[in-house]
């Protein structure tokens, strides 16, 4: 599967693959050359004929390559994929050592050199998802290779995301490689433990890139009432549990979510008597809460992607504004807001903007003493900026 044909970019069009940025827009094309089908390794050029280096040819999307290698000399064949994929779980090693973790990201897409490439690691299960024509086409070799390099118990696929429709794919969930996964899968994350749904769960089962947040959140829930808002399985709250908070409500719209959530209180031998779990839109629990005059001294905010793309950005900054106002409004003097963001078109200064005029509007002091990120399995190359996606800021009021 070498490459059987060329792209030849526009005149001046070829400044961003110079900086390393491995997306080629269709507007950017000048013409393609040979006869190249979907998902197959083109070598990409300027105008005047040099190579910059070669990508995966996606026809049905306006990215219509993305960039495996920028090394002119590098071949795109199994090896080549052998040595990414080692390279990640190499580079993950210092990330995870001593903190007893048993789930994390192992490749992520094209900040480990991967475009379409997702691999998640749950215990001795593997959750992998391929959502670019290149990645499709490889996904056997890097399947193999995965298998090689982690001796992983079973290889399972949720490609069952809607980016794949962009590249002229089918979603697709299944067993790859090795035994099935159980229906829930046990991870530790230190000394707490949590059941993952890999097969049915947003993302790959579970909010992987949340980990080093959970922990920073349990920091400052000794003796504290929380309130964790779009709660899925309720990893914020049991962690904050597992750190002596005296109480803990969990909000979600999905009752299934919730009766994980439930399990995960039970096998860390924590108190249900101390969780309050509701299922409910989250907008109109919190309104209630207002009106009941409920207080609470740890507000977690992490609600689902609000802005798909740039031209929801608007709409979405006002659902922002809607439920970290309400935040502000349910916390106690000296209370804590940690208010989330998962929208990647939502710029970091627009979401503080956001996020300060809602404090105004509920009439509180507030003050930002931390800010946060996705975990560090989850590294953002400095070449792609889109890698970074999650964001997070820690909000004291008075």
């Amino acid at each position: 599967m070498h490459q059987t044909g060329a792209v030849v970019l526009k005149a001046g069009r070829e400044k961003s693959l110079q900086r390393r940025h491995p997306w080629v827009f269709s507007g950017a094309i000048d013409e393609v050359l040979g006869k190249v089908r979907q998902g197959e390794t083109v070598e990409v050029r300027t105008k005047d004929g040099q190579v910059l280096g070669y990508g995966a040819y996606s026809p049905h999307s306006q990215i219509t390559v993305r960039m495996w290698t920028f090394n002119p000399n590098e071949k795109v064949d199994h090896d080549f994929f052998r040595e990414r994929i080692r390279r990640a779980i190499e580079l993950r090693r210092p990330l995870i050592a001593g903190d007893d973790v048993t789930a994390y990201r192992l490749v992520y897409a094209e900040s480990d050199g991967l475009p379409g490439v997702t691999i998640d690691r749950y215990g001795e299960y593997l959750v992998c998802q391929f959502s670019s024509a290149g990645a499709e086409l490889w996904r056997h070799t890097i399947v193999e290779a995965l298998g090689e390099a982690t001796h992983a118990s079973g290889i399972y696929e949720r490609s069952d995301v809607d980016v794949r429709r962009k590249e002229g794919l089918r979603e697709r969930t299944g067993l790859l490689a090795g035994k099935e996964p159980p229906d829930l899968v046990e991870i530790w994350e230190g000394r707490v433990r949590y059941l993952v749904d890999v097969k049915g769960g947003h993302k790959t089962g579970f909010y992987l890139d949340q980990r080093e947040n959970r922990a920073y959140v349990a920091r400052f829930a000794a003796e504290t009432e929380l309130l964790n808002c779009f709660s899925y399985t309720g990893s914020f709250g049991v962690a904050a549990l597992a750190a002596g908070a005296r109480h803990v409500t969990q909000i979600d719209s999905s009752g299934p979510a919730l009766d994980i959530s439930r399990k995960n209180i039970e096998i860390n031998h924590l108190d249900p008597a101390q969780v309050e779990h509701v299922d409910g839109n989250v907008f109109q629990v919190l309104r209630r809460y207002r009106e009941e005059g409920r207080r609470f001294d740890v507000v977690v905010l992490d609600p689902p992607k609000f802005a798909e793309a740039r031209g929801h950005v608007q709409k979405a900054g006002r659902g922002y504004k809607d439920i970290n106002l309400l935040g502000f409004t349910l916390l106690r003097p000296g209370g804590l807001l940690f208010t989330f963001s998962c929208s990647g078109n939502m710029e970091p200064a627009l979401f503080q903007k956001i996020v300060a005029d809602a404090a105004l509007d509920a009439g509180r002091e507030a003050q930002l003493i931390g800010r946060l990120s996705q975990a560090s399995d989850h590294p953002v190359a400095l070449s792609f900026p889109e890698g970074a996606y999650l964001q997070g800021l820690v909000c004291r009021v008075w």
